[in-house]
Parts: structure tokens; C-alpha cells; sequence
């Protein structure tokens, strides 16, 4: 390892555990600025160019789950979580909506793909770790991890 990779995994380490939120309208308009501070977190943390597109399309169509099927009202928000780890990220996306029976959400047929229902298995490809927590009329949390590397 040389001495510029040490310092790279060292800031990591050193910033491992620090959380930063953000909350949003919801509204499609803001995705955009969820992706933009994905990108400016994820740079920091030392994740490449390929790894930073992936986050950032799982993240946007899990903003845009949340705004199309949460059921949130326009003055509700959406919340956002980055939580720094040892050598990765962790991304909640939370919204206070009708939520949904985990157990429903399916990976979708090659025979019956359409426009709808592809995102949670876009999310489930791009990212290293997704896990989903919902209860009815309680909202839902996707929870995404990737790795660096």
C-alpha cells in the first residue's frame, strides 16, 4: 500500500460513524440535490467515479420511490441518512407514507418487466447491501450499503 492509499483508508477510518441528514420536500425536483450531496460525500469518503454512479442511481430511484408510492404529502418530507463506515457508506432513505408489506416486494420476471416496479431490484444490483423495513401506515426505510472497492 503506499503512502497516499495509507492516508486515503486512514481518513476513512478517522471519519467512520459520522452521520449526516438530510431532509427534502417531497418533490421529484429535489432528487437532484440528494444525488449532488451523495456525490460531494462519497468523493470524500474515497469511492471511484464507477462505484459514486452507482450510489447515485440507487439513490435516486430510491428518492423517487419514496415521493411516487410513499403517499407522503408535498409538505411532508423525505429524509435521508449517510452514515460513514470503516470502508464504506450507508444510505437511508425514509418516508413517512402508507409503507407496504415487505414480504410483497418481489424481484420482477424477465416476462413481465415494465416501467413500474423496477426500482428496488435497480437498487438491489447497484448497491453491496439493501435492506427494507416498512410497516403499514408507518412509512418505509430503505436501507443501502456500498463498499469501497
Amino acid at each position: 500500500m503506499s503512502q497516499m492509499e495509507a492516508k486515503e483508508v486512514s481518513e476513512v477510518v478517522e471519519h467512520h460513524g459520522e452521520i449526516i441528514d438530510l431532509s427534502i420536500p417531497n418533490k421529484a425536483e429535489f432528487v437532484s440535490v440528494v444525488r449532488l450531496t451523495l456525490v460531494a460525500i462519497a468523493n470524500r469518503v474515497g469511492f471511484n467515479i464507477e462505484e459514486i454512479e452507482d450510489m447515485k442511481v440507487a439513490i435516486a430511484e430510491a428518492c423517487t420511490n419514496a415521493i411516487t408510492h410513499g403517499k407522503n404529502t408535498p409538505s411532508e418530507s423525505i429524509d435521508i441518512r449517510f452514515t460513514l463506515q470503516e470502508k464504506g457508506l450507508e444510505i437511508r432513505v425514509i418516508d413517512k407514507g402508507k409503507g407496504c408489506e415487505v414480504e410483497e416486494i418481489k424481484d420482477p420476471q424477465i416476462e413481465e418487466l415494465n416501467e413500474n416496479g423496477l426500482g428496488i431490484f435497480i437498487i438491489k444490483s447497484l448497491m453491496d447491501d439493501v435492506v427494507i423495513h416498512s410497516e403499514p401506515d408507518q412509512g418505509m426505510t430503505i436501507i443501502m450499503t456500498k463498499m469501497i472497492g
